[in-house]
């Protein structure tokens, strides 16, 4: 039996990668995982939004637990193969104030007691306040325990530091799983706890670990310490993946995808698979899978024995000890499974039904409108005023009586007056003017050639005023560029430069195209100041295929992409990154080095020492976008300028 992790960083994002894009659907791609238990971290959705080929596969029992108010954020699932692993209870959450409707009986309950905030020293927040209920930290969706018989899995994605802020939360989730794992082993149940724990246990999980100045300050860190002392030997857990490749480097799960660093496999290990020694006997290998692509994480797993013999001689069988026979596939999983969500059960009217014509369905009559007795005076007072006749030109008389006769050949599909609604008397006459001349309005001119038939002249520029090309043609007496250097040809030779969206935000990760024009760019000046060819004198000054043409080149140059800079240490072309964190530069693009990160490489001189800088790897090379632009166009348009302020746009 396989038991696999894997932090998806968005469940819809997997179909988009290879191989998961040549599977037909969700249940296909679960079963080339090859696992008989496989739980997801990450997996940014909700309930509303979850498919059913999603939610509901075909070969497996599916549970989930998303965010209480944050949809499309967190959020964990697990399926479990109908045929080797149902389990016998679940749960969502640790702190067991999370329930379905109707709420789980104790007979429908994994723990008979659950950690509670008195009980234990909980992390205060900058106001020095501590939560008085353990629900409060249950709300993000991080959580699945079920019950297998042998043994209690707990899925999790534990709560990422990303602020000083976040820093209370995090140890207090950690100390609640602490808490409950305690209580489980109290009743002697064996555990296994997996997922993303968002914390390295060691040095040797980290990518910078083997530096001096990381080592020194590793143990700094409360969460790392706390993860330390939570594994054996002064632990009740086990790390199954240490015990079978204990000095094994670079085994990590995780790399920062935005700066191409699972390329050099810079990243960390934070993805585990932990048990209590019980299972010890029961682990046949554990490993992790780094060559499966889909997400800045990659699976984990663990596997397990189908038969062992204890020392005293005893066989014990995989499947008896979790309840699995014969008969395994016929049994129902527990409450908690998606298969018994109303939605999926076909109790629940879809929104989809209230758009859906109906057969037999008869319209109501119209209510009756009111008479003329029993109008307000207000509106009788309208009405009163409407029965003033009111002058009519000469010209609106013709062209009503053009528009009549005109009206009575069109076809039968054209509104008439007859099928409009019935008006009182008193205000059908400006009615029937106010139609006739929006049918004159809306007359397509005829295509005859006399002006009385309909047709109508080209408009006429009035004096002073000027074309919207007139803008951009060069003026006559403007140099022009030689012919046998066209803008394009620059433009080309640039269009090989990589441009990557940077985000800010680890947990959605999206490409964008970028602006290709701003407020800044302007029309870059000539190089060339020698007079204008014959032939280019001809074109400025003869026909209209001239006009079009310097539109046209004038275009080009504005949306002409600009070279891109050489970073500092390998002169080599940058690569262009947006930045999308909310604040005052969103939305700018800059330049940064267009190698790899990886061990050792420069992250500036506050942030990494100099004897400890790798210069295989990127440098500390960052100019704006706009720098670059202004850069280029002082230079006259060449790439020569750019590269030769690279120097004074590093990162220090």
């Amino acid at each position: 039996m396989r038991i696999l992790s894997w932090n998806l960083n968005g469940v819809r994002t997997i179909p988009q990668y290879h191989p998961w894009n040549t599977f037909k659907n969700w249940d296909a791609i679960l079963k080339e995982l090859g696992a008989d238990i496989i739980c997801f971290q990450e997996i940014k959705s909700s309930r509303a939004a979850i498919g059913r080929d999603i939610a509901l596969p075909d070969s497996f029992h599916s549970f989930f637990s998303f965010p209480a108010t944050k949809g499309g954020y967190s959020g964990v699932a697990v399926y479990t193969d109908t045929r080797t692993a149902t389990p016998l209870k679940a749960e969502e959450g640790l702190s067991g104030g999370l329930q379905p409707k109707p709420p789980l009986s104790s007979e429908e309950r994994i723990s008979t007691s659950y950690p509670a905030a008195h009980e234990l020293d909980l992390v205060p927040d900058a106001d020095e306040q501590t939560p008085n209920d353990l629900l409060s930290l249950d709300l993000e969706g991080r959580a699945l325990v079920l019950d297998f018989g042998l043994f209690v899995l707990i899925n999790l994605y534990c709560p990422n530091e990303g602020s000083d802020a976040r820093f209370p939360y995090k140890m207090n989730y950690h100390l609640m799983l602490q808490e409950r794992v305690r209580g489980l082993i109290a009743a002697g149940r064996e555990v296994v706890v997996l997922g993303d724990l968002n914390v390295c246990a060691a040095p040797i999980d980290h990518c910078d670990g083997h530096l001096p100045s990381n080592a020194s300050t590793f143990w700094d860190h409360a969460a790392r310490v706390w993860m330390r002392d939570w594994l054996a030997p002064t632990g009740p857990l086990v790390d199954v993946l240490r015990r079978f490749w204990p000095d094994r480097k670079g085994m990590f799960t995780c790399w920062n995808t935005k700066i191409s660093a699972r390329e050099t496999n810079y990243g960390t290990r934070i993805d585990y698979v932990l048990v209590t020694p019980g299972l010890i006997p029961w682990v046949k290998a554990a490993d992790i899978q780094p060559s499966i692509k889909g997400s800045d994480h990659c699976p984990v797993f663990v596997d397990l024995y189908d038969e062992i013999t204890t020392d005293a001689g005893e066989n014990l069988v995989l499947c008896d000890l979790m309840h699995m026979g014969v008969d395994s596939a016929k049994r129902e999983p527990p409450r908690l499974a998606v298969k018994y969500w109303p939605e999926f059960q076909g109790k629940q009217m879809l929104m989809s039904n209230f758009f859906t014509k109906r057969g037999a369905e008869v319209l109501a009559p119209p209510p009756p409108t009111a008479s003329a007795d029993a109008l307000s005076p207000l509106a009788t007072a309208f009405n009163a005023l409407n029965e003033q006749p009111q002058p009519v030109s000469v010209e609106e008389q013709s062209a009503s009586k053009a528009s009549q006769l005109s009206s009575s050949s069109q076809p039968d599909t054209e509104p008439s007056l007859s099928q409009s609604p019935i008006l009182p008397a008193s205000t059908q006459a400006p009615f029937k003017q106010s139609q006739d001349s929006h049918e004159k309005s809306h007359k397509r001119p005829s295509t005859g050639t006399s002006t009385a038939a309909g047709a109508s002249e080209p408009k006429k520029l009035k004096v002073g005023q000027s074309k919207l090309s007139s803008f951009f043609t060069k003026p006559t007496t403007a140099p022009t560029a030689p012919t046998n250097a066209p803008p394009s040809n620059r433009a080309g030779s640039w269009s090989s430069t990589e441009i990557i969206d940077l985000c800010e935000d680890s947990e959605e990760i999206q490409s964008s195209p970028l602006p290709t024009i701003t407020s800044e760019i302007r029309l870059p000046p000539d190089n060339n100041n020698n007079k204008p060819t014959s032939s280019q004198g001809s074109r400025e000054n003869g026909n209209r295929n001239g006009k079009v043409g310097g539109a046209a080149s004038s275009w080009s140059a504005v949306f002409m992409p600009i070279p891109p800079p050489l970073c500092t240490v390998h002169r080599e072309p940058t690569k262009e990154f947006r930045v999308n964190k909310p604040g005052p530069n969103k939305g700018k693009t800059f330049y940064l080095c267009a190698r790899p990160v990886g061990p050792g490489y420069d992250k500036g001189r506050y942030e990494r020492l100099r004897e400890e800088v790798d210069h295989q790897y990127k440098c500390n090379f960052f100019m704006w976008t706009s720098d670059a632009k202004r850069e280029v166009m002082r230079a006259g348009g060449g790439g020569g300028g750019v590269a030769g302020v690279a120097r004074q746009g590093t990162r220090e």
